[in-house]
């Protein structure tokens, strides 16, 4: 049997609950042992006495199977499609196209605490089968096996058989790991929204109570998105978005504060403009005409809420606030009208500033007096000043605008209930800034990934997006599906959702390049990214060693084992799904990680793999053969790690190389 010469890549995905665990063993070394956490000797170092009483727990039929499913690592791949994407070379933003559970227990290396924001529109469970791969979609038999209602045999073991909460647990289970990981990428200022309705919205409360911990609870925003009008009782024509904080307190502690643009502020600006250029100096005829314009608005037209600024003076449109102390109590101090050169009304809550504050506020002329002294002045507050206000727990926006506007993009009715982009552009907008990473592992339409983009360009920034979406395929004889279906058939798209997406990203692209081209020179960010790398998940293309029955025969096992020192890589094993897989599984790499061939080296393909991100690089060579010689003008240092082929080295490179850098085989 062949020596191992160097220690082998890491062929799986990594463990959150290992992790959790070696975090702990810092904290108390005597809690871990051998066979992993000892529970009582955790217990008792917490000065607690482990006592079974009945106690307040959230639990369904799954619960410990849904748990159990973050043990099992992923051996999948994640491997990049080129032809898929767009400026593969320059962009930052992903789309994975895989089941989304695989796909973030991938992701975990790479993303751990780098996530800023997670916007993700989950199954609502209307009844009909979930189509995820972990498929808790279970027979009846299994949901009575777990509940105890029968046994491994199927014998029935209660006079009462009970199937209701089946739709429930299933989703449960479904829904548990995937938020369990998500927290796990989420920064430390991070936050999560998720959609749901009122089938689900309780229990998923009480699921994200038990993984985020209920005291990181922000909101539960409703969206509301206009009404229907072909049902029975009542219309519900509203959604739910949960909010939590990855840790409020550490929000609170930072003394953060989010804040979104108003709108219609910008159409505020355009009349101001226009009133300036019409009536020049004459403030007084500006100030009409802007009260008419509010006027004459719609109640629909987001400028109409904000209304209330109707005035206007040397330096902008203002609305007259109050001046009062806000608690009571206030100074009570006399201020002379500047007319009449009277002591003015004193607000009944006494004055908010001080005798000099108030002083050198009137000297800025930031104070609005009445007509004469009976008025109890305001202070002007600009609308320039102000344009960021607080996110409202409801929502209105109306669905049909979503729908029409990809309809429009698409040409077809290719998705009847879209989110609407401008609702989660504002969620984005309220919590992230430039440079964060915003992902979404219910891509969907990909709304999310609309959403960053439209939003980069109003404010300049240049966020993030990850995006991941199963490829669920699309049926003819479906009669919702079937446009949707055709849609891909006539644009010779595979008939997915994954597919779909896609396209839809790239349709928005063009179409903002298109307002670019009509735009002044100038128009747009310089340096905008409008571009996206495309990764499927996929087996790997390494061996994977497969758990042999123990009364396996030594020619069987010596049959696995020769296969593996032969060749540890997979027949069809190209050179970029390799890197792929040891940037993200060894390394923990970004996948926008660069790749360079080293040109000193002339005669071996060497590969210099780099993470702009986090400042480092590695090498892989996966020639048949490798010459220690050969590598010498790399001049490579302890801090590097070269991976090969283990079939491509013999020991005495290894040993050559061992001096020089960090060695891994695959």
């Amino acid at each position: 049997m062949r020596q191992r010469k160097a220690d082998p890549i890491e062929h799986q995905s990594s463990h959150p609950l290992h992790e959790r665990i070696e975090q702990l063993k810092q904290l108390f070394p005597e809690a871990v042992n051998e066979d992993g956490l000892d529970v009582d000797t955790l217990v008792n170092l917490l000065g607690k006495r482990e006592e079974r009483r009945e106690r307040y727990n959230f639990t369904w039929a799954g619960k410990q199977d849904a748990i159990l499913s973050l043990n099992k690592r992923s051996q999948a791949a994640l491997k990049p499609v080129p032809d898929e994407s767009l400026n593969w070379d320059s962009t930052g933003h992903l789309f994975i196209e895989g089941d989304n559970l695989e796909a973030l227990k991938l992701l975990y290396k790479s993303y751990f605490g780098r996530v800023k924001m997670i916007y993700i529109d989950p199954p609502y469970n209307t009844g009909k089968d979930f189509v995820y791969p972990d498929n808790h979609t279970e027979p009846l038999a299994n949901y009575l096996r777990l509940t105890g209602q029968v046994d491994e045999e199927g014998n029935v073991q209660t006079s009462n058989i009970e199937a209701s909460g089946r739709r429930h647990s299933n989703w449960l289970s479904m829904m548990y790991p995937r938020l369990f990981l998500a927290r796990q990428l989420l920064r430390e200022d991070g936050v999560i929204f998720v959609s749901i309705d009122d089938n689900e919205v309780h229990n998923l409360r009480m699921l994200m109570n038990l993984i985020f911990g209920e005291e990181n609870f922000v909101a539960c925003l409703i969206w509301e998105g206009g009404i229907k009008n072909n049902v029975r009782f009542v219309s519900s024509s509203h959604d739910y978005i949960l909010c939590f904080a990855k840790n409020i307190e550490y929000l609170k502690g930072n003394d953060t504060w989010w804040r979104t643009r108003k709108q219609g502020i910008d159409t505020i600006y355009g009349k101001y403009h226009e009133l300036k250029i019409t009536f020049k100096d004459d403030i007084e005829a500006m100030a009409d005409g802007l009260q008419d314009w509010f006027s004459s608005l719609p109640k629909t037209d987001p400028a109409w809420q904000h209304r209330h600024y109707r005035h206007i003076d040397e330096k902008g449109v203002f609305f007259a606030g109050d001046i009062s102390a806000p608690g009571g109590g206030g100074s009570t101090y006399d201020i002379l009208h500047p007319k009449t050169r009277k002591p003015v009304s004193v607000p009944a809550r006494g004055w908010g500033f001080s005798k000099e504050g108030l002083d050198k506020a009137i000297a800025q002329n930031r104070v609005f007096f009445g007509e004469d002294e009976n008025k109890v002045p305001n202070l002007k507050r600009y609308l320039h000043e102000t344009e960021g206000q607080v996110l409202s727990s409801v929502i209105y926006q109306d669905r049909r605008s979503a729908y029409q506007r990809l309809r429009s993009l698409f040409n077809a009715d290719v998705f009847n209930n879209p989110k609407d982009e401008n609702v989660i552009m504002k969620l984005i907008e309220t919590t992230t800034r430039d440079q964060d990473i915003i992902l979404d592992f219910f891509a969907g339409s990909a709304t999310t990934a609309e959403s960053v983009l439209r939003l980069n360009r109003e404010d300049d920034n240049n966020r993030k997006f990850i995006m991941i979406q199963l490829p669920e395929v699309l049926h003819d004889t479906n009669r919702e599906q079937k446009i949707a279906y055709n849609f891909c058939i006539e644009n010779g798209l595979k008939p997915n959702i994954a597919e779909i997406s896609k396209e839809r990203i790239r349709r928005v692209i063009q179409r903002m390049k298109s307002e670019n081209a009509s735009r002044l020179n100038g128009f747009g960010q310089p340096n905008e990214d409008l571009g996206f790398r495309v990764f499927r998940l996929d087996k790997s293309s390494m061996r994977q060693w497969q758990d042999l029955p123990s009364e396996t025969s030594a020619a069987d096992y010596d049959k696995q084992m020769a296969l593996f020192i032969a060749d540890p890589l997979l027949d069809g094993w190209t050179i970029p799904d390799v890197i792929a897989e040891v940037a993200v599984k060894e390394v923990g790499f970004s996948l926008t990680y660069r790749v360079e061939r080293v040109q000193a080296v002339a005669e071996q393909t060497v590969m210099k793999v780099i993470d702009d991100e986090k400042e480092q690089h590695f090498y892989i060579c996966l020639d048949d053969r490798v010459s220690f010689d050969a590598l010498k003008p790399l001049r490579l240092t302890p801090d590097v790690l070269f991976v090969f082929r283990d079939s491509a080295i013999d020991d005495t490179i290894v040993a050559n190389l061992a001096l020089a850098c960090r060695i891994k085989s695959i």
